[in-house]
């Protein structure tokens, strides 16, 4: 383990299912995080020392995952009084993707550049025979560069992960297998993955409307109907229903044969999406001209949509087709195919 020296604790940053988060300093690292593992409400004292030393082994692997891409565990350390576990990490000024999740669909540039950093960061655990089985938006990380780190991963087992899935609302993602019984593995992080990048592609409020993943992935046919926002282009669409395929042998492999297929993805125009209760608003400059796109919901299944584009410099505003009182599977087709032609 890296040496820890003087570790001083500071406030409280983060909550978590097994421990709170909380700032902190030591002589060797500066400015650290420290996540505090403590007993249960429901752990009997058996499983409370069974799990510490698990948690003990755990960390002394996870300190040499090194990787741009992993947050850097420096310890993993018992308190003195035996009744706690300090997990000493890095520091990511930049906070968690899950505020952007929060804050609507993040542009497809970025989705790809952060998928890209997770992806090679999972890709190192597995190397070293390491399952994350936590990927969500709020255990991915940015560090002071704006990079994007895998954090909070190897802690979670697989004899609790139902349990501590339905309590933290991470049961959306876990795979069709796990629903079916079966343990974690790559594939399951993978499947998680694609959720997860699916989230930050459509944003909370579109997520929301998504029936609960939680009582119908088991059921099967999750990901062939998962609903898009039409800038979606295709290319996306088929990476992330193959991310999350009911069938293992279906999905990539590898979290290397993953990041070989965002290589692929077009990520231009770059569309601002904001998504609220009412509409789906998009805007973007392309081309030397400003688009502009509206979604309204009009009524029950009735919806409106209009899209036109304004010069940068000088030139014409033009319309690019408009239509009224529609139902929702004709205003998502005709805005997929609108964006497909401004994207050509």
């Amino acid at each position: 383990m890296t040496l820890v020296s003087n570790l001083q604790v500071g406030p409280k940053i983060g909550n978590g299912h097994f421990g709170e988060v909380h700032s902190g300093t030591d002589d060797v690292h500066g400015p650290v995080a420290v996540k505090i593992f403590t007993k249960l409400p429901t752990e009997t004292d058996a499983d409370w020392q069974a799990r510490k030393q698990g948690l003990l082994a755990e960390g002394k692997r996870l300190s040499r995952a090194e990787h741009a891409n992993v947050l850097k565990v420096h310890a993993l350390l018992e308190s003195p009084t035996s009744d706690a576990v300090h997990l000493v990490m890095d520091y990511c000024p930049g906070g968690c993707l899950q505020k952007r999740f929060e804050a609507g669909p993040m542009p497809l540039a970025d989705v790809r550049k952060y998928a890209n950093h997770v992806t090679m960061g999972l890709a190192a655990l597995h190397a070293r025979n390491m399952i994350h089985r936590d990927i969500k938006p709020a255990n991915i990380l940015l560090n002071k560069h704006g990079a994007a780190q895998l954090g909070d991963f190897g802690l979670v087992t697989d004899n609790i992960i139902v349990g501590y899935a339905s309590m933290q609302g991470y049961s959306d993602h876990l795979a069709f297998e796990i629903h079916q019984g079966s343990g974690t593995s790559v594939k399951t992080d993978i499947w998680a993955l694609g959720m997860t990048i699916y989230r930050m592609i459509h944003g909370a409020e579109w997520y929301s409307r998504l029936p609960s993943p939680r009582h119908v992935v088991g059921k099967g046919g999750f990901a062939t109907h998962l609903p898009f926002l039409p800038h979606v282009p295709k290319a996306w669409r088929t990476v992330l229903r193959t991310m999350m395929h009911d069938d293992t042998t279906a999905r990539y492999q590898t979290a290397n044969e993953a990041l070989a297929a965002y290589s692929k993805l077009y990520t231009t125009p770059r569309w601002e999406c904001d998504v609220t209760p009412h509409d789906v608003r998009w805007t973007c400059v392309h081309k030397k001209r400003k688009y502009f796109v509206v979604w309204e919901a009009a009524g029950s299944n009735v919806y409106n949509w209009s899209a036109w584009s304004e010069p940068v410099g000088k030139g014409n505003k033009r319309g690019w087709g408009s239509a009224t009182g529609v139902n929702y599977d004709t205003a998502e087709r005709n805005l997929t195919q609108l964006f497909a032609k401004i994207a050509s």
